[in-house]
Parts: structure tokens; sequence; C-alpha cells
């Protein structure tokens, strides 16, 4: 009898399963189906079944190895400093927060037991008892003080110095309990806390060659620019602690690269792929992948305080300039969504769906150029593989300039040092900007006039005087209404002009199980390597 999906035993599913976990190849697996009677299509759903279960059954052990697509020598093990996607990675393997997102968005405990306040401006965090760190210290109220004290320190050069500022004091109740004084009500305080920087590493620490930190690995080797190895925490304080026995994380900034060394199994995780090699990767069997589209953007800088920017007229005409379409069908091959140029995306309840992206209109942006008295000139225009389809952006704006007599020069530049050589330093340049939970937290990094990362110097007194009155709004239509006109405001004034929402696709080995999507960005908000397994 021929064999079909409905009578399909579950003692047939486990042999199938079993056959998978010991590494069985999808064409054997498929003959030894059909020379048991089961038709070719329902083979391929029978398989696809057991594959599904076998993913999602956790399983114990094995080393992963993993690639990023941006490092630096400025790699940090410091919390408070980090930037790039390899230092997140590495910050949620070694340290802990006292809260996190889950999937969908929703603030979760950490080392926090539990956070409260009646007023949103003091707050009471109760830490979890029984938590220790990897040199088997013990936590408690002390490390949490000291760790978000550090923000406050300029010495530190705290990346989150702006949005920290806001807490006006921060001291010790008892061993597990700790007060935070708001200089005005935050609601948002228990999602800020979930941020990578705020980690909390051990009181008085200095030296962040190791990460003594809480979570779920051990650092057993960081070499800056190079690689890190880390190595499962036997005595990590949550029930159920990292799968993986140990894995190890570097970049290879190379798409091409990146996405060869996956194809060949010399890794089993390829962080940020570029949607041009979507193809290359549905072919293989032995690949998978996860597309979200969390807020994560590429965005044209044009510093407004640097010629050309600082001409009337010029940072408008390079919006009209910009070919959304062109870029979300040729740069991203479909994998992102149109933006209108400010950072708070439709994944986020406070995005203003009524600000329209401009038009590409070349002829718009002619009359706005030679307002500008730009028109003809040499417009240098730094781009590089380290921010995400840069320099096919920049290759489609050039295109369009030439059709109105416009003369965009591409400078294409290594993508080692641009973080720290060209971005927020070029009068022209491009940023890639991670997802981020809120939009006090977009606009504090960002767009405010002390913000650290204010990529086109924007700077409004009522835009900084709207930022506070929103973080201390408890009615939320109110709050609402703030952040929709504060979004015009950046859409329409900021040198900033961001063409779409990218759609993040991360590829993995078909081994890799537990892999979801997550508001922070990719890779599970860069905390993928506690909550991953292989399967063997």
């Amino acid at each position: 009898m021929t064999k079909t999906p409905n009578n399909w035993t579950s003692r047939d599913d486990a042999m199938v399963e079993n056959m998978i976990r010991r590494g069985a190849s999808r064409r054997d697996l498929l003959k030894m189906l059909m020379s048991s009677g089961v038709a070719a299509a329902a083979g391929g759903s029978l398989l696809m079944r057991a594959s599904s279960a076998v993913a999602a059954t956790p399983v114990s052990g094995g080393t992963l190895k993993a690639a990023g697509w941006s490092s630096s020598t400025a790699d940090t093990l410091d919390p408070a400093k980090a930037s790039l996607s390899t230092d997140y990675v590495r910050c949620c393997a070694f340290y802990n927060r006292l809260t996190f997102l889950d999937e969908a968005g929703q603030v979760q405990m950490e080392l926090a037991d539990t956070i409260s306040s009646d007023d949103a401006k003091t707050w009471e965090v109760k830490l979890k008892s029984g938590v220790s760190f990897h040199d088997g210290k013990s936590l408690s109220a002390e490390d949490v003080v000291f760790s978000l004290n550090r923000h406050l320190d300029p010495a530190v050069g705290s990346k989150v110095n702006s949005i920290a500022a806001q807490m006006t004091e921060i001291s010790k109740v008892d061993d597990l309990t700790v007060k935070i004084a708001l200089a005005s009500p935050n609601a948002d305080l228990p999602t800020i806390l979930a941020l990578h920087h705020f980690m909390i590493v051990a009181d008085g620490t200095t030296d962040f060659s190791k990460a003594n930190g809480t979570g779920a690995f051990i650092c057993e080797v960081f070499e800056p620019g190079v690689r890190s190895i880390a190595v499962k925490n036997p005595n990590y304080f949550k029930e159920q602690g990292a799968y993986l026995d140990s894995f190890e994380f570097f970049a290879i900034p190379d798409n091409n690269a990146r996405v060869n060394a996956l194809l060949s199994g010399d890794i089993d995780y390829a962080a940020a792929v570029n949607p041009r090699s979507s193809r290359l990767l549905d072919g293989s069997d032995d690949v998978s992948t996860l597309v979200s589209t969390s807020g994560n953007y590429t965005n044209l800088n044009m510093r407004l305080d640097m010629n050309p920017g600082d001409k009337a007229g010029f940072v408008e005409g390079m919006k009209y300039l910009l070919n959304r379409e062109a870029i979300q069908k040729s740069a991203f091959r479909g994998f992102a969504e149109i933006a209108n140029d400010q950072p708070v995306s439709p994944a986020n309840r406070y995005h203003n769906p009524n600000i329209k992206p401009r038009e590409f209109d070349p002829e718009r942006a002619k009359a706005l150029f030679e307002k500008a008295g730009v028109l003809g000139t040499e417009i240098p225009i730094t781009a590089s593989d380290a921010a995400t389809a840069s320099v096919d952006m920049a290759t489609i704006v050039q295109q369009a300039g030439s059709q109105i007599g416009m003369n965009i020069k591409v400078d294409r530049v290594p993508s080692d040092g641009y973080w720290s050589n060209y971005w927020l330093k070029a009068p022209i340049h491009f940023g890639n900007i991670n997802p981020r939970p809120t939009p006090d937290i977009l606009f504090s990094l960002l767009y405010s006039s002390d913000a650290p990362w204010n990529e086109s110097q924007y700077k409004s007194e009522k835009f900084d005087s709207m930022l506070i009155e929103a973080r201390g709004a408890l009615d939320e239509e109110r709050r609402t209404s703030i952040y929709w006109d504060m979004q015009e405001m950046v859409a329409n004034e900021a040198g900033t002009a961001i063409p779409v929402y990218i759609s993040n696709m991360d590829a993995f080995s078909a081994k890799l199980g537990g892999l979801k999507a997550n508001p922070l960005g990719g890779m599970m908000g860069y905390a993928f390597a506690e909550y991953v397994w292989l399967n063997n």
C-alpha cells in the first residue's frame, strides 16, 4: 500500500527524525521513503514535518561558529562602550541586563525580579537572589549601582550617556534592592534597561580584557578585531542554561565570503546576508534563512554644519533624488519597506503613518540644487560595505544625479576603520542604525542637540523640549501626538535621509534550531548564542 501523510504513523515519524539526527542527507531520506512506497510529493511533505520536529527539539552540546559583518580593533567587552554588532553579541553572551525584550517586544525580567514605580519617576528594582558572576562573586545591589553610574561618568565614554543622564539617583536600598530616581517621569525605563549597553558588571570593574559577567557563557578568548571564543557557564542562574558547549564569533565583512563560508560548512551562522544572495541560499537544502523587519536602516547623512549640507535646499534636493523604489528593489532585492526619512519604523507602535515618503522627483531636486548653488559641482559621497548596501545606494543616487547635471562622486572606502574614520565625520556619508525599542531612545541617541550619534548635527531647541515632554507624558494619546510631530520634524529638517527600513536576513545551517526574530535586531537581538542549539 502506498503511504501518504494520512496513514504515516508516529513510529514512522520517529524513524525519520532519528535518521535526520544521525546526519542522513535529504536525498538519502527521500530514496528511503520512496522505496517504502511513499509518493515523492508526500515524501517531501513528511520529510519537512520530520525536519521541523527535529529542529524544534532542543539539543545540548556542540560548538557553533558564527560570523557577523563588521568588526574593528576597537571591539570591546565593555558594555558601556559597545557600538558594533560584534560588541553586542559578545555582551549578550557574557553579561545580563536587568530586563530583556522577548520576540513580541514585551519586557521580561532578567537579573531583576521586579521593577516597579508609582509615578514613573522613582523606581524600585528588586534583584534575583542566587546569581553569581563568572569569578564566583554574588550579584548584589552594589553591582547595579556601579554599572548604571558608569554611564554618567564622562571618563567612561558611555554610548548611552545621554539616555542615562535622566537618572539623578542610583542607590542601594538593601543587598538586593536598588532605587533609581529620574529627573522627570519616564514610563519607558524598564524597556530602556533592556538595551545592550545596560549590562551589569561587577562592582569596581576596570579591566575589560576578559568579561566577568553573569551571562550564559564565559569568555575564553577575546582578540579585538579578530575573534572571540566562549564556553558554557556551568553555574548560570537560569534554569535552562545555554544549549551550546561553546561558540566562536568573528566577522567576515565581505558578504560573498560570508555566504560561501556558510555554504561550505566552515561556519554555522552568517549574519545580515545581502538579499542578492537569497537565490543562492534557496538552492541549498543545508541552509535556512530568517527574515525580519524591525527598524534597521542604512541612511544617507548630510552634515548641516559642513559644505554642502549647510546650503539651503541641498538636503531637501538629495531627499527628492533618492529613488526609494529602486533602492528597495535593486539594493535590497525587495527585502525592505519604503521609509519616510525618520527612524521610527512601522514595527513601532508610535510610527507616524501620515508622513508620506518623498517621491522620486529629479527635476524638483535639480531646482533645489540650483537654489543651493551646487549644480554642476563635484559632490563626494563616502560609502563602504561596512554600512549595509550603502555602495549600491550611492550608485543609484549617482546615476539619478547624472541625469540632471549633478556630479556626484562615490568615494568607496574599506570596511576596516569606516566607523571610526568616516561615520559622523565625512560631510556626506552613510550610517547603519540597529533597531531601538522606543522613539525616546532613537531621538536621544541620534537627533537631540547633545546626541552622541547626531549624524547630521541636527539641533533644535523645540525638538529637545518636545523630547523631554514626551518622555514624561503618562497620557498615551498625548505622548503619541508628540512623537508624531517629532518624526515630522526629523523628516523635514534633519540632514538624514532614510529611504527604506531593511528586512534583515540571517542565514544559517539547517542543523541550527531555536532561532527567532527579535525587535532589537538580527541574531535574536544579538542574543542568539544563549538560545540556539545544533542538531546532530
